[in-house]
């Protein structure tokens, strides 16, 4: 067993030297210091990137068909009221919507852009179109209005031309008009008093879009419900002259958004000169899926994004808004967080010690061993 234990003895790559043998020197003490310093650092900075996990990104080819696009957005219009803009949508598959109202919420602001009142039923007004004529078409130009008074005629020559003569007509025939929303004279003249009651006040819309994954647009265009009314009133005459498109796009997002991602269009705002016209947005989607350390997949959208004015001073003029025009990428961006390892953390850290431990080592060696030589060359007299 002694000779086991000699023979191991034998095998010490680390022969220790007897403590009357060391010599400390003020370099030394030195080095030791700054090989402290610079180890302390480098253990701060391996554990700070051990505790925080890094993202490797990979492009591939989207495959993805048949999938919804979810449009986030919250854009203020300081100079439209509510009641006058509209939202639509439409891509190159022939899908339309027009004047969209669910999942979008609506808040009146005053000059100074404080909230009046907000409401969760939608924008824009009543769906608005031209006259109804007695005869069930629509008011032609040229064509002599004749209301209908909706089965309370009296003869075959009455006419309601109004929602008060409807409403009159109902009462002789003793009929209650419990929906006066259905009746077109009623939501027109509706519509026109509360354009001249938001007279002044601007819109701040905020909801989402659920549209097709095939390139499109959506646009807030203010003033389609004025100009199918085809009303004549001389209050609002000034509506003619054009829109104040003014905007500022708080949010806009396609997807849910992930960590790190970055909206170019967050917080941008545009003034309008002195003639109105169209401003739009050409996007460029790209469809990205983000995993986080514990496995869970978001998959969203980044986008890019150009713009243009378009002067409403031209033939043919533009219609007013703000539009929104998007495309996709064919390529997928991946985002993958990943943790190291506590092995290759630890592996680090003894190279990082062993390293500092070794190189301060041979720097003291030089410093020791050059003085020395230094002093004993001035000790035979050549340097003096």
């Amino acid at each position: 067993m002694d000779g086991f234990l000699q023979k191991l003895k034998g095998l010490d790559a680390y022969p220790k030297v007897n403590e009357d043998f060391y010599k400390r020197t003020l370099s030394g003490g030195v080095v030791t210091l700054v090989s402290a310093v610079v180890m302390l650092l480098l253990f701060i900075s391996e554990t700070s990137s051990y505790l925080n996990s890094a993202t490797e990104t990979k492009l591939v080819v989207d495959t993805s068909r048949g999938e919804r696009l979810r449009v986030n957005f919250d854009i203020t219009f300081p100079s439209i009221p509510c009641t006058l803009l509209s939202v639509d949508t439409r891509d190159i598959s022939g899908e339309q919507h027009q004047d969209i109202r669910h999942d979008i919420e609506k808040k009146r602001l005053n000059s100074h852009g404080n909230v009046i009142e907000s409401r969760k039923e939608g924008i824009g007004g009543a769906k608005i179109e031209r006259p109804l004529q007695k005869h069930g078409g629509r008011l032609d130009k040229g064509e002599q209005y004749c209301g209908t008074c909706y089965g309370a005629e009296e003869s075959d020559e009455q006419c309601c031309n109004s929602c008060d003569e409807v409403r009159e007509a109902y009462k002789k025939k003793g009929w209650a008009l419990t929906n006066p929303d259905l009746i077109d004279q009623c939501a027109r003249e509706d519509f026109v008093e509360r354009v001249k009651t938001q007279h002044g006040e601007g819109c701040s819309v905020h909801g989402f879009l659920d549209v097709s994954k095939v390139a499109g647009n959506f646009h807030f265009a203010p003033g389609r419900g004025f100009y199918e009314s085809n009303v004549d009133v001389p209050e609002l005459s000034s509506l003619e002259g054009g829109f104040n498109i003014t905007h500022k796009i708080n949010k806009l997002s396609f997807g849910t958004e992930f960590p790190g991602v970055v909206n170019p269009l967050d917080g941008a705002q545009w003034t309008q000169p002195a003639s109105d016209g169209t401003y739009q947005y050409f996007i460029k989607v790209v469809p990205t899926n983000y995993t986080d350390t514990r496995g869970r997949k978001i998959d969203s959208n980044q986008f890019s994004v150009t713009e243009h004015f378009r002067d409403g001073n031209v033939h043919p003029r533009p219609q007013p808004g703000v539009f929104f025009f998007y495309d996709f990428s064919p390529i997928k961006v991946i985002f993958t967080e990943e943790n190291k390892s506590f092995l290759h953390y630890l592996t680090n850290l003894c190279a990082i010690v062993g390293g500092i431990f070794t190189v301060s080592g041979i720097i003291d060696s030089f410093i020791y061993h050059g003085q020395k030589a230094l002093k004993k060359k001035m000790e035979i007299g050549k340097y003096r």
